[in-house]
């Protein structure tokens, strides 16, 4: 069983699930882009066994605002202010891809409030060449604020160098899960990702771009062990 609850930052009112026993240590998810705390739902009552376990709908995604601005500065800084409502003064991080890009950037920003990281298949952020196309929405209803995706295209094909430069200022132990060859994200880019972090491991596990949903298991036999050496 798990509870949806929201807390304002900022102005913005943030959603988020929540599993496992209050005292237990904390980790929070971070799902990719156009998804939210939903799609932990196979993974988060696991890791509750032994965790408090936070499942966050970023801005622009689920049940949490879309308030139009979502330059990735302020979708982390979001993340302090979630952090420091609930009174959490540091977490173990796991993101999926968007939110992996998310993760990094807090613990090279904040790296007082990262105890552990885990990144899933998320690339470095350089600049795109030849430029990725900013796609136009879709028809229909969605599940998030479309303006996060031609935003964060636009951020990709034009990155803060800070970006890539700060991956050596991250203290906290850190893993990185690669989907392998079928998944869209180049994987000589995670590598490249886990010699620029100080403190870091990179593991393939052969599922695509969705290694949590595709490989739970194999998922979580790589999670549990890692955020348990961090006790």
């Amino acid at each position: 069983m798990h509870t949806l609850d929201t807390v304002e930052v900022d102005g913005i009112e943030l959603a988020y699930r929540v599993w496992g026993e209050r005292e237990a240590p904390p980790v929070l998810l971070l799902a990719g882009l156009g998804a939210d705390g939903v799609d932990w739902l196979g993974i988060a009552p696991e890791l509750a066994r032994t965790r408090r376990v936070y499942a966050l709908d970023l801005r622009g995604h689920g049940a949490s605002d879309w308030p139009g601005d979502y330059a990735l500065e302020r979708v982390s800084d979001d993340i302090v202010g979630f952090l420091a409502a609930l009174g959490l003064p540091r977490v173990s991080v796991v993101g999926h891809s968007y939110g992996g890009v998310v993760g990094y950037l807090l613990a090279q920003r904040h790296p007082d409030l990262v105890e552990r990281l885990v990144i899933e298949d998320a690339p470095p952020l350089w600049a795109q060449d030849p430029p990725l196309e900013v796609p136009e929405r879709p028809a229909g209803r969605l599940v998030f604020d479309w303006a996060v995706k031609t935003q964060f295209t636009e951020q990709r094909n034009a990155p803060d160098p800070r970006w890539i430069e700060g991956l050596s200022a991250i203290t906290a132990p850190t893993l990185l899960i690669g989907g392998g060859p079928d998944s869209h994200i180049p994987q000589e880019l995670m590598a490249d990702m886990a010699k620029r972090i100080p403190d870091c491991r990179l593991v393939t596990i052969d599922a695509g771009h969705l290694v949590h949903e595709t490989r739970p298991a194999e998922f979580l036999a790589e999670v549990r062990p890692f955020l348990e050496a961090g006790e």
